[in-house]
């Protein structure tokens, strides 16, 4: 499944902030420096969505805010319940 991020990198933790303009929006405790904020927005969706942290990955937009996520191994429904969203199959 693919989940659009929207990511806003040197918070004082990690977490789900919320929903807008289609794309979840999580603040990271790391900064945008050689790759550390990727490393753990993949590191804290893994965790959050109770998948190994191989089983993430950044597919688009690794140098923006902007993102797209693919998360392998787990069902629309359950990254959703998991997320705690509302999920709407296309």
């Amino acid at each position: 499944m693919r989940l659009a991020i929207w990511a806003t990198p040197g918070g004082r933790r990690s977490e789900i902030t919320g929903v807008a303009d289609g794309r979840l929006r999580v603040r990271l405790a790391a900064a945008p420096i050689e790759g550390r904020a990727n490393r753990e927005l993949c590191r804290f969706l893994a965790e959050t969505v109770g998948v190994p942290r191989s089983a993430v990955a950044v597919t688009a937009g690794a140098s923006a805010r902007r993102k797209t996520i693919r998360i392998s191994g787990i069902g629309v429904e359950a990254v959703g319940r998991r997320l705690g969203l509302k999920v709407r199959e296309p």
